[in-house]
C-alpha cells in the first residue's frame, strides 16, 4: 500500500481560546488584588499571550510579568504577544498564587492565579472573591478559604450520596432509621369520644 502526502494541503489551526479573567471594577477602593486569572494549563508561554491581549483594552499594554516558580514548571524569559515581547521574571518571595503584571505607562496589577485543574464552581467563587473592590484578602488567603469551602461542599455531597444510597433514610416516629422505600404504618390508637364515655357510664 502506497501513502501519498499532499504537501500543498494547509492545516487549519484553531484560534487561541480567550483568557478566563475577572477584573475588579475601577473604583477609588484599592484592594490586595485587581482580579483573577484562570489559565487552562501551567504553560506560561501558551497562556500569557491571551491574558495580555485581553488586558490591552481595559488596562493597557503589559510589558512585564512576574510569577513565583513554585506554580510554573517552566518560566520563559520572554513571551511573544501580538508582535511584541513581554518579559517574564520570577521571585520566590512572591505569593505563589499571584501574578504581577507591569506596564511602563499604566502601572501594576496583581491577579490571583486559579489553578487550571480547579472545578468550575470553585473557580467562579474565586474569580468573584478576587474582583471585590477594596478587599483586604491576599491571594493565599482566598485560596485557603476556598479549600475550606471546597471541603464543606464535598462533605455535603458525600452526605447526600449516602442519603440517596440508603433510599433517603429518615427517622420513624419510634426513632428508627427508615428508608423511603419502606413506609412505616402507624396504627391509630383507639379513642373514645366524650359521648361514648357518657353512654357507657
Amino acid at each position: 500500500m502506497t501513502t501519498i502526502l499532499d504537501r500543498a494541503a494547509t492545516h487549519v489551526v484553531a484560534p487561541p481560546l480567550p483568557a478566563r479573567v475577572s477584573l475588579t471594577p475601577k473604583t477609588v477602593l484599592a484592594g490586595q488584588l485587581d482580579g483573577a486569572w484562570w489559565p487552562r494549563s501551567r504553560d506560561l508561554e501558551a497562556e500569557l499571550p491571551a491574558l495580555a491581549a485581553a488586558l490591552d483594552d481595559p488596562w493597557g499594554r503589559v510589558t512585564r510579568v512576574s510569577v513565583n516558580p513554585a506554580r510554573w514548571p517552566v518560566i520563559p524569559h520572554t513571551v511573544a504577544v501580538d508582535g511584541r515581547t513581554v518579559h517574564v521574571g520570577w521571585f520566590t518571595e512572591q505569593d505563589p498564587d499571584k501574578l504581577i503584571l507591569l506596564s511602563y505607562t499604566v502601572g501594576r496589577w496583581d491577579l490571583l492565579v486559579i489553578p487550571p485543574e480547579t472545578e468550575p464552581a470553585a473557580a467562579a467563587r474565586l474569580m468573584a472573591a478576587a474582583a471585590i473592590p477594596g478587599s483586604v484578602l491576599a491571594a493565599g488567603v482566598l485560596m485557603a478559604n476556598e479549600t475550606v469551602i471546597g471541603r464543606g461542599v464535598q462533605d455535603a455531597r458525600r452526605r447526600e450520596a449516602a442519603w440517596e444510597s440508603e433510599g433517603g433514610a429518615c427517622m420513624s416516629p419510634f426513632g428508627l432509621p427508615v428508608s423511603r422505600a419502606t413506609p412505616v404504618v402507624v396504627e391509630p390508637t383507639a379513642r373514645v369520644s366524650s359521648g361514648e364515655e357518657q353512654a357507657s357510664s
